[in-house]
């Protein structure tokens, strides 16, 4: 197994909760998807899930070398909760066609928060 790229992020909860309380559910909508909305609406302290997910999806980008552009939509990328924890990545559109023109691979991705911080860190390692 040999790594391919390594992303990490972090932001202030504060900074997500203030953009939810600007923005409401036109925010929610456009930065996660109704699964990922559900599972952290779902936990105490959502807004710590809801930037760790924000965090999360930054790391993925970096790890992989893609900048926000144009055709690439938050949607596209969507973490999902696994046993004990861990976290899957799932890809759609042009995040799945970006993945599938490169070297197999699998994308590993860790979150951790408080109540002042989240952050996230992604690798991307060969099958």
């Amino acid at each position: 197994m040999n790594v391919l790229g390594i992303g990490t992020e972090i932001v202030e909860c504060l900074r997500i909760a203030k953009l939810i309380e600007q923005h409401g559910e036109q925010f929610l909508t456009r930065a996660f998807t109704v699964r990922e909305i559900a599972f952290c609406r779902s936990r105490a302290h959502s807004t710590q899930y809801f930037a760790a997910h924000w965090v999360a999806k930054e790391a993925i980008l970096k790890a992989l070398g893609v900048r926000w552009r144009k055709g690439i939509s938050w949607h596209d990328l969507e973490l999902r909760r696994q046993t004990r924890g861990s976290y899957r990545v799932a890809l759609r559109g042009s995040m799945r066609d970006i993945v599938e023109q490169g070297e197999p691979c699998e994308i590993l991705v860790t979150l951790a928060h408080c109540r002042t911080y989240a952050t996230a860190t992604a690798m991307l390692v060969s099958k």
